[in-house]
């Protein structure tokens, strides 16, 4: 089974992909499309991103769109979506978190916890949350 997750920015998708890119080391699935590929697109809205799609791990894909204003979105970022991320070892675990909280808050550090996992949470730069858990069991 495969897993995405779809975020939506207001005009910084382009910015905000190239930073998953370079935390999680991995290539777009596809060239991302753009507003400007469909016919008829504003001169202004042409450079925004359409669609685009982030492979992360084993299955589990990030798909993310501008949502401009002009084409009557009501975009309410950041606490609308979470993503949780179950890392392999407490040494990744800590790796994914210290570089997702950079520019961004750390809202529950990394810490064991009562229920097993060395779990934590943060909200990106970008202002999306983000759930780090390592299970050892798992």
């Amino acid at each position: 089974m495969k897993v995405s997750v779809y975020l939506n920015f207001a005009n910084s998708t382009e910015e905000a992909f190239a930073f998953y890119k370079s935390i999680f080391g991995t290539e777009y699935a596809r060239e991302p499309a753009r507003y400007g590929d469909m016919p008829g697109m504003a001169d202004d809205l042409r450079e925004l991103i359409l669609n685009i799609q982030l492979p992360i791990a084993d299955g589990y894909l990030l798909m993310g769109s501008d949502v401009p204003d002009a084409m009557g979105f009501d975009l309410k970022p950041g606490n609308n979506v979470q993503i949780c991320l179950h890392p392999d070892s407490r040494e990744e675990a800590d790796r994914l978190y210290a570089a997702l909280a950079e520019g961004g808050e750390a809202r529950m550090p990394l810490a064991d916890q009562f229920w097993g996992d060395y779990y934590g949470e943060l909200t990106d730069r970008f202002g999306v949350l983000w759930l780090v858990a390592h299970s050892p069991s798992a």
